[in-house]
This record gives C-alpha cells, sequence and structure tokens, in this order.
C-alpha cells in the first residue's frame, strides 16, 4: 500500500516574506536584518535579535504593526490550493505563534508547529521559548514513524535539517552559498517548478 504524503513548508522564504527584514526596514535597525540564511546556529542569532530590540524599545507592537502588512508572496495562493488538494501540508516555522496569527489567516489557517514568545506587560519581549530543540526535523522524523511520506521545501541553514530526514526535500529560492553547501538538494526557484518536484516526488499529478 502506497504511503500517504504529508508536505512540510517553510514559512518566510517560502510563503511569506521574512517578518524580521520588514521590522529592520520599520524602525531603521539595520543589526534586525540577520536571518536564518546568515547566521546557522538560530540560539545566536535569536539571543542578538532579543538584545537589539531591548537596545531600540522595539516591542511586540512593532512587529505587529509590520506583520499585518505582509502579504503572501506572488504565487503562494496557488500553490497551497495545490498542495492541499494532493497532500496533507504542514508548515514547519521558526517564527512564534504571538507573530502568526495575521498571516495564517490569509493562507485560511493551515497547521503550523513554530515557537513561543515570553512578553511582559510593557509588550516587550524578555525570552523565547522552542517548542522543541531542532523542531522541524523531530516533526519529520514523528510524521515518518506515522508511515507518513514526507515532502519538504526550504530556503535556510535552519531548513537543512528537514529537508535531510524528509523523503525527498528540496530548497526553495535559497542564497547561492547555502545552495552550493548543500548540493545534494534540488534547487527551485519558481513555485511551478516547485511543484514539479512535489508532483515527481509525490506521484501527484500536475
Amino acid at each position: 500500500m502506497a504511503k500517504s504524503v504529508v508536505t512540510c513548508l517553510d514559512m518566510e522564504g517560502v510563503l511569506f516574506p521574512e517578518i524580521w527584514l520588514g521590522l529592520a526596514d520599520k524602525v531603521g535597525v539595520d543589526d534586525l536584518r540577520l536571518t536564518t540564511r546568515d547566521i546557522a546556529d538560530y540560539d545566536v542569532l535569536m539571543q542578538k535579535r532579543l538584545n537589539v530590540l531591548r537596545r531600540h524599545g522595539i516591542t511586540i507592537h512593532d512587529i505587529h504593526d509590520v506583520v499585518r502588512t505582509i502579504s503572501p508572496l506572488p504565487g503562494v495562493v496557488e500553490l497551497m490550493h495545490w498542495l492541499r488538494e494532493r497532500c496533507q501540508v504542514i508548515i514547519l516555522s521558526d517564527t512564534f505563534y504571538e507573530f502568526v496569527g495575521p498571516l495564517m489567516e490569509q493562507l485560511q489557517f493551515p497547521t503550523i508547529f513554530c515557537h513561543s514568545l515570553g512578553i511582559d506587560s510593557e509588550g516587550f519581549i524578555t525570552d523565547y521559548f522552542l517548542r522543541q530543540k531542532d523542531q522541524k526535523r523531530q516533526a519529520v522524523r514523528a510524521l515518518k514513524s506515522l508511515s507518513f511520506r514526507v515532502l519538504a521545501a526550504g530556503d535556510s541553514y535552519n531548513d537543512v535539517s528537514m529537508l535531510k530526514e524528509s523523503d525527498a526535500g528540496f530548497f526553495f529560492c535559497p542564497p547561492d552559498s547555502i545552495a552550493q553547501e548543500y548540493p545534494q538538494f534540488p534547487v527551485a526557484r519558481t513555485y511551478p517548478e516547485l511543484r514539479e518536484f512535489f508532483a515527481r516526488a509525490g506521484g501527484f499529478p500536475l
């Protein structure tokens, strides 16, 4: 019997623009432009971000203002519709539940696994709490243990373990440096190309 398929997608860079880049533009702080495309160690990246937020007095309300301006990347709504007709879809992201409600609403509330924040009474972010260390890989491993065939797509260092663990993993518009560092993963540069990868790996009709 053929296994049912679950497709796991990164969020920022694959489905939506980067939230932190939008925040950097809004508040004019270039130190917030660092993302998982630049720093492989997520804890190092988040500690840098928290320090910058404290130093510049940036609150969760500033982040919410940015999130409300963000729309899915062109072609994402069609990609999600195409995938959901063919398999289950889960978003695996290193963003935070306190950010993503308005974004998930635009995609009709798909399932998302991400992390949580500590926020004080004034709206300052005091800490972050991983749902699970290396949660993208762990989620794929758990799905495979339930006898699903898992396909995955991401764009950054924090997606590599997810792609390695999946039955078929693909990069979507990664930086050239990351694509060259991990040449085993095919690179899609457009959503039609990504659909073709998923169709072949999952046995889906195009």
